[in-house]
């Protein structure tokens, strides 16, 4: 399931250099599943500490930002940041 290339993803382009530089400059595209969790990598075990949490603050912050103006009520409820296989940690993201 959504393993096929598709334009709406971005994942099918005819401008390719473009597409080329936005991942290279760190371009990440996030999902929502059907539990309205969101998935988004913001970095590997071995990124320093001071680096992941500059990567989930921006994460954040652009998440905040693209809330819906009709979207009611607290839009974030809880996050927990995990690697690939690992336990999931709660954040206090206040």
């Amino acid at each position: 399931k959504g393993l096929m290339p598709n334009p709406k993803t971005g994942t099918v382009t005819f401008e390719v250099e473009k597409a080329i530089g936005e991942i290279k400059a760190g371009k990440v595209e996030y999902r929502v599943d059907k539990a309205g969790n969101i998935h988004v990598p913001i970095g590997k075990v071995s990124f320093e500490d001071e680096k992941l949490v500059e990567n989930f603050t921006t994460m954040y912050d652009t998440i905040l930002k693209a809330k819906p103006a009709a979207a009611k009520g607290v839009y974030v409820k809880n996050v927990a940041v995990t690697s690939t296989m690992g336990p999931g940690v709660k954040v206090d993201s206040s």
